[in-house]
């Protein structure tokens, strides 16, 4: 089975997408936030696919305060994670963010919180997860 690593600060955003990802997607899930955890799972092989969360209010690496940008630049720089398809998820939807945000970080997809259309954002998901 697949597994989907959510990097959330907001517990029911969590939740929620835990939810639609397990009962809808078939898929398991594991969540964190916490940077030295998220660089440790992507690592160790344990996931299939990583949605960060753009805003990490709370998200702090060696002393610096750092966003899902800055973990996507992190972990796609890292010839141990490169391969692993990064999902930014965010509630900033203005014009030209989607672009802007996946040429900066280098994430593999876009979803726009909150998310209306479960079966839409499993489709997403699968889409980008690396078929055996």
């Amino acid at each position: 089975m697949k597994t989907v690593l959510i990097v959330e600060d907001d517990l029911i955003n969590a939740r929620v997408f835990s939810k639609i990802l397990t009962k809808r997607g078939g898929l398991e899930v594991k969540h964190t936030e916490n940077v030295e955890e998220v660089i440790q799972i992507a690592q160790s092989g344990e996931v299939d696919i990583i949605l960060m969360d753009v805003s990490l209010s709370r998200s702090v690496y060696q002393g610096k305060s750092v966003d899902g940008i800055k973990i996507t630049q992190m972990l796609k720089s890292d010839a141990v994670t490169a391969h692993l398809p990064i999902v930014l998820v965010t509630a900033h939807a203005m014009e030209g963010d989607r672009e802007n945000f996946l040429r900066q970080s280098g994430a593999d997809g876009y979803i726009s919180k909150p998310i209306v259309d479960h079966q839409a954002f499993i489709d997403q998901i699968l889409k980008l997860l690396p078929q055996d």
